[in-house]
């Protein structure tokens, strides 16, 4: 039996440091919310040949449009606007060539309204208050204490704020967007995080029922050594997919594939780092 919780001050430290940074980073960098969100309109163009943003800055300044963010790469545009209109587009792609010299073709044109935007910011926060309230209230029942239950959404909890907060480092430096893909993910991490502390959860309440209420934390350390090595397997298959998606697929789903693996870490890791021994000090202090 390997004796895990030995080294819980440790676990602790290293998830205060890490969640520590993202919250810094959330506070001073904040998120690129992209326009689910906010509001507004995506253009994406191809162009016969490059131009400074400088210049593309000055010309969409002069034609009245509002602009959010400004990218140009490898033959391509890349706009984020106040909301436009089919005619809008239509007008400032023929300006771009007649103005610019610009040949250009549409690759990408959305447009989201600042209400639907609203709208999907609320239905993401009641969806993720739903999800904890219907963990607590399975695990209260199913383990028959809420000692379980409150050890898994603080895990949970705390596998929300390092995706999260890591992602807002992700956003500053590599510019990924909060949008709909990303809510995916992390509502993905929770369930994945939650069904990891599950199986060494029954593992401890196997124990229990079987000898008795003996000593927790020797009921932990075991459930641990058990479990582990399948926990690292299963883990380990999602992660080396997630890789193969990140060096492999498209652009566009890249930060969305960056974010389930991060969630894929942190929640392999905090079932047996954080869960088992709040739930350990739990259980002691319960007696």
């Amino acid at each position: 039996m390997i004796n895990f919780l030995k080294y819980r001050w440790l676990y602790f430290a290293i998830s205060a440091i890490v969640i520590g940074a993202g919250i810094l980073s959330m506070a001073r960098f904040g998120f690129r919310y992209s326009i689910d969100f906010v509001g507004g309109t995506t253009l994406e163009y191809r162009v016969n040949k490059s131009v400074s943003e400088n210049t593309l800055g000055s010309f969409l300044q002069k034609e009245g449009v509002e602009i959010v963010d400004l990218e140009t790469i490898e033959g391509k545009i890349g706009l984020r606007t106040k909301a436009l209109d089919e005619k809008q587009e239509s007008a400032l792609r023929k300006n771009l060539q007649k103005d610019l010299g610009l040949k250009t073709e549409l690759l990408r044109f959305e447009t989201v309204g600042p209400v639907l935007g609203r709208e999907t910011m609320y239905k993401t926060i009641t969806a993720a208050i739903v999800a904890v309230i219907a963990i607590l209230l399975y695990m209260s029942f199913s383990f028959k204490g809420v000692n379980f239950a409150l050890s898994a959404i603080l895990a949970l909890l705390h596998d929300f704020l390092v995706v999260v907060g890591t992602y807002s480092l992700l956003s500053y430096f590599f510019k990924a967007e909060v949008d709909t893909l990303f809510v995916t993910a992390l509502l993905t991490t929770m369930s994945f995080s939650v069904h990891d502390t599950i199986v060494v959860f029954d593992k401890i309440r196997e124990y229990k029922k079987t000898e008795g209420r003996g000593n927790v934390e020797e009921y932990a350390n075991r459930a641990l050594t058990e479990t582990f090595v399948r926990s690292i397997n299963n883990s380990m298959t999602i992660v080396f997919m997630l890789l193969a998606l990140i060096l492999l697929g498209g652009s566009t789903i890249r930060f969305f594939i960056v974010a389930l693996l991060i969630g894929t870490i942190t929640g392999t890791y905090s079932s047996p780092f954080i869960a088992t021994p709040i739930l350990v000090w739990l259980e002691k202090r319960k007696r």
